[in-house]
């Protein structure tokens, strides 16, 4: 379900960091950029003439081989899944990150310098709500291949957890868990990305890594290290001396948490669902997560959002008590049985309407259309939807018993699905531009069992009764 909480939020200034990619080890300067309300976050490549934007949007993910790459039109940004991880942390909505270079400074391999130059920057309130998407239902994905899965279920706020287990003596099973994203600055940014000594010596003779320094990740030795291995790594990272700590790690750092994996991993889940694009409600629970299965994840819960902001549905219990029963709707319009079409109003704002009607077979209309396939008339489909922006419309005014509202124009009415006898019908109105003088300009749509039946564009005015009656 989409709602519109808090104000969106974006930085108060601009502010840079300067350091060089984990892979490619070019030097790169990442300037985080205020952006308008509904920007999300945008990557500008600066370092390409004129500077080319790609959006931090799962559509564009490329390649998840030890890190998220993002790609459009053959232009990629690399490893941003810290940087993503840190504005979401901060809790910023819109955001430019302009780099001159393809992949985003590795730090000290975790969000924390990211995190402290957006408090920097400082953040403020815009003029536009945020769009969350609260959870509702269980959403599941699973990777059988590598056996790691999310899951997200309902819950009153952001929360993540991560389950990893690397199947070795040195790291063994991990858990972490961020309560509230106002912890992320404190708890989890600070996690600094690892390797497996294994893994190490495999970057290493591919290429990769050019920008490790051992000052930016954990390395757990999961293995014997010989001379000769250790004599290549201190060539590799200018070391004049390395060696495994009891921990089992290399004593190039110190943990600053004894869960630091799995809270590294947490940081790369809200990092990779960051490219979902509009936050979350609801509890997230990663059990062996990386990012190709996060971001897969991404992918199915984006989907979902597509097809409901689609839809549009609106969600709430139709067993509550409504704001308006039908005895109080008809205090409002002048609308009476059997031309009643309004059973009850649940939401009722100076923008917006939501109201309910429950079609039953004694229906008047199903006595001729049709014979043995009885079917609502769409042009009283519109009126029901009409009376609805009725009550909108008359609840502006303090005497509605002395005006009338009639219509002046309908656009774009399409029918999408046939309405039954037996459908509960849901209008949703919402106005397109404020009233003025009295006339109304409203969007309107129709749900039956979760499915957008109509839509239509209505134009109507309000007109006091002794002016319709002296004509």
């Amino acid at each position: 379900m989409i709602t519109k909480t808090i104000p969106q939020k974006t930085l108060g200034k601009e502010v840079s960091l300067n350091g060089v990619g984990l892979h490619t080890g070019k030097k790169v300067k990442l300037t985080f950029k205020p952006a308008p309300v509904n920007t999300g976050f945008v990557f500008l490549r600066t370092d390409i003439e004129p500077s080319f934007e790609i959006p931090a949007d799962v559509q564009y993910v490329k390649t998840t081989d030890r890190g998220t790459t993002l790609e459009k039109d053959g232009i990629k940004i690399q490893t941003s899944e810290h940087v993503l991880a840190a504005l979401v942390g901060m809790q910023i909505d819109n955001c430019f990150i302009s780099m001159n270079a393809s992949e985003s400074p590795i730090m000290d391999g975790s969000s924390k310098f990211f995190t402290e130059a957006i408090q920097k920057a400082g953040a403020i309130e815009q003029d536009e709500k945020r769009n969350e998407y609260v959870v509702t239902e269980l959403i599941s994905y699973k990777c059988e291949e590598s056996g790691s899965e999310i899951t997200i279920m309902p819950s009153e706020n952001y929360q993540v957890t991560t389950m990893v287990d690397f199947g070795t003596k040195i790291l063994g099973t991990q858990n972490a868990t961020l309560e509230n994203i106002s912890q992320f600055k404190s708890e989890i940014a600070p996690s600094r990305t690892f390797s497996f000594l294994h893994e190490l010596e495999t970057l290493l003779e591919n290429g990769l890594i050019k920008g490790g320094d051992l000052n930016n990740a954990i390395v757990y030795v999961d293995k014997p290290l010989s001379e000769s291995n250790m004599d290549r790594l201190k060539e590799a990272f200018g070391k004049e001396k390395i060696s495994v700590k009891p921990n089992g790690i290399l004593d190039n750092l110190s943990l600053h948490f004894s869960n630091e994996a799995a809270r590294h991993k947490l940081l790369d889940v809200i990092g990779d669902l960051a490219l979902i694009g509009t936050p979350l409600q609801g509890k997230v629970i990663a059990n062996k997560p990386g990012h190709r299965v996060n971001t897969d994840f991404s992918k199915k819960v984006a989907q979902i959002i597509k097809n409901e902001k689609r839809r549009n549905v609106p969600k709430f219990d139709l067993n509550t008590k409504p704001i308006m029963d039908v005895n109080q709707i008809m205090s409002t319009i002048p609308h009476r049985p059997p031309f009643l079409l309004v059973d009850k109003i649940f939401e009722l704002s100076e923008t917006h309407v939501i109201g309910l009607k429950n079609v039953t077979m004694n229906e008047p209309f199903f006595q001729g259309h049709f014979l043995g396939a009885p079917i609502m008339p769409g042009v009283l489909q519109i009126e029901a939807m009409t009376q609805a922006g009725g009550v909108l419309l008359l609840n502006t005014v303090s005497d509605p018993d002395n005006y009338l509202t009639l219509f002046m124009k309908i656009d774009n009415a399409r029918f999408k699905r046939p309405v039954y006898p037996g459908d509960t019908l849901l209008f949703k109105l919402d106005l397109i531009t404020p009233i003025r003088r009295g006339i109304c300009h409203m969007k309107g749509v129709i749900f039956a069992n979760g499915n957008l039946v109509t839509e239509a564009e209505l134009m109507a005015q309000i007109i006091h009764r002794n002016k319709v009656e002296s004509k």
